[in-house]
């Protein structure tokens, strides 16, 4: 569940710094909140990142599994 959480976070993360991109601000909410101590930011991203790859794994061996049958 919170491998799904910090996907969700980390799309809308993304989402919003794309956004504020193109309106000519900073809309990075992790950088907002954590900027002034940006070991756990960058530790965030990772965990974020991390968690993408996890739920990739995952997905993947769900469909070679149903593929065996």
């Amino acid at each position: 569940m919170v491998v799904y959480w910090l996907v969700i976070i980390g799309g809308l993360n993304w989402g919003l710094v794309g956004l504020g991109a193109f309106a000519g601000g900073n809309w990075n909410v992790v950088n907002l909140v954590l900027g002034s101590w940006p070991q756990v930011e960058w530790l965030v991203y990772v965990l974020v990142g991390l968690s993408a790859a996890w739920m990739l794994v995952k997905k993947m061996g769900m469909n070679s599994s149903s593929d065996s049958m």
